[in-house]
């Protein structure tokens, strides 16, 4: 059974990391010659994605509109292609701003 926090702290986990990891990304980033903020912000939005397509979240979004399990599978199905798009389109556009645009 769901504690009533639960939600929320899962809905989190993507912050805490960026807060745990955020002094590492920092000094990797300046090691390797990027932007700090640049991965940082690819760091963040990879997790979204991730949270986007992990079975809690499909599974919280079953429970809360009563899907059967046929479209729980096509929920997953949906929601795997619009994170592949999107994260295609973030990969680029932050390739382009550390090697095109030179962002450091």
């Amino acid at each position: 059974m769901r504690r009533p926090g639960q939600a929320y702290k899962e809905l989190c986990e993507d912050t805490s990391a960026n807060a745990l990891f955020g002094t590492l990304q920092v000094i990797t980033a300046k090691s390797v010659g990027v932007s700090p903020a640049l991965m940082a912000a690819a760091n963040s939005s990879g997790g979204t994605l991730g949270k986007m397509i992990g079975l809690q979240t499909i599974a919280i979004a079953a429970g809360a509109t009563g899907l059967s399990t046929l479209e729980q599978g096509k929920l997953f199905r949906s929601t795997l292609w619009h994170s592949v798009i999107l994260l295609l389109a973030g990969g680029l556009i932050a390739l382009a701003y550390t090697y095109v645009f030179r962002l450091t």
